[in-house]
């Protein structure tokens, strides 16, 4: 079996034990994560507009640690991201943002390795921000192989940032809008948002770029019609990977298929009609015809005055999310909270008290506690 069918591995780098995605080695994952978490607990003399002015100047270390900040639950670090985002909105807006998803060994990482070296050719500078789904038991990235894109990684006109979703709903990492500012903010014109790809609230990604590529299979399976169904509805254009070898042939005839079931889709109020074209990553195949895509569907869009009227809303969109994931922080915030929390979780655990009793009860509380 061909590396990059078996892990969606670039150039075809070889596999063995050693290899980052390793899941053999759990507990030093768990140090890892350990790790990091003590290095973001530890309150250090930020100064937000140095930080903010290093970003904007285009400094991509100042860059990485704005987005631990972002990712941070220290509340000294979130203080300090608030005022960063503040000076670096103005910077922000001036790219073309992509979310890309696809069910799990679609080749997500090797379509960007592919992709990404593709766009920076054209003179543009791209960033990506890769969630990897999380492990509930040590809270690290499960995957691990975002940094696989070793020769994008590399590319002085690109930056790579790989991050664990949290368990957040829709494979998105809570802070992943930021990121998107922040990349925005330090020069990147092509942002790429990666999703874990497992099926759930995809809408999120779809709330927060201005083209959703999905990615599939040919002869995937009847098991993902439920999957396809719902992402297709979203997604703003379709590549048929792996258009290579004996499957070129399947490729071209999941091409035809998908073409016809997307006509089926009610129109979209742009009544841009979603694209599909075949690719080989492996091969470095169609780069150019997905960026022909993205390019052609941001103009469709910016003519008719949808590109702005979409970024608006997703701003809006932003703020309730802030405004949901700000309450849920004061409730975490207030040790007489956590200390009722506790106690109902207790009463919950013990069947003297329902769920949604509880939630009532500690959202009143909460309010209450802020008057």
């Amino acid at each position: 079996m061909e590396c990059a069918t078996k892990r969606n591995t670039p150039l075809n780098c070889p596999l063995n034990s050693t290899d980052s995605y390793s899941m053999s080695d759990p507990h030093r994952e768990k140090a890892r994560y350990e790790a990091v978490e003590r290095i973001r607990a530890k309150v250090v003399d930020i100064q937000p507009s140095a930080l903010a002015d290093r970003i904007i100047a285009g400094d991509k270390t100042a860059l990485a640690q704005a987005i631990t900040l972002a990712e941070s639950t220290n509340s000294a670090h979130q203080t300090a991201m608030k005022e960063i985002i503040r000076r670096c909105l103005p910077h922000t807006g001036k790219s073309i943002r992509i979310g890309i998803t696809g069910v799990p060994g679609v080749g997500k990482s090797t379509f960007i390795e592919a992709f990404g070296l593709h766009v920076v050719a054209q003179n543009h500078t791209v960033a990506v921000l890769a969630i990897d789904p999380t492990s509930p038991f040590s809270h690290g990235s499960i995957l691990g192989d975002k940094t696989r894109m070793e020769h994008l990684s590399v590319h002085p006109s690109a930056f790579i940032r790989p991050s664990p979703s949290s368990l957040n709903p829709g494979g998105v990492a809570r802070h992943t809008r930021e990121g998107i500012m922040l990349c925005e903010a330090a020069g990147f014109d092509v942002v790429i948002v990666e999703t874990v790809g497992v099926g759930q609230g995809e809408i999120a990604v779809h709330g927060m770029t201005d083209f959703f590529l999905l990615l599939m299979l040919a002869g995937a399976g009847d098991q993902l019609q439920g999957i396809k169904r719902g992402i297709m509805e979203l997604c703003d254009g379709m590549l048929i990977t792996k258009c290579d070898g004996e499957n070129t042939n399947a490729s071209q005839r999941a091409k035809a298929e998908y073409i016809s079931a997307l006509h089926l889709f009610p129109p979209r109020e742009s009544n841009w009609m979603p694209r599909v074209e075949t690719i080989s990553a492996l091969q470095v195949q169609g780069m150019d015809k997905a960026w022909n895509m993205i390019e052609e569907h941001a103009q469709w869009m910016k003519s008719r005055g949808h590109f702005e009227s979409h970024r608006k809303s997703q701003d809006v969109l932003w703020m309730h999310e802030s405004v949901r994931n700000e309450v849920f922080a004061r409730m975490l915030g207030s040790e007489s909270m956590k200390r009722e929390i506790a106690l109902w979780e207790q009463r919950v655990s013990e069947g003297t008290a329902s769920p949604f009793d509880a939630a009532e009860i500690l959202v009143a509380s909460a309010m209450s506690e802020t008057h």
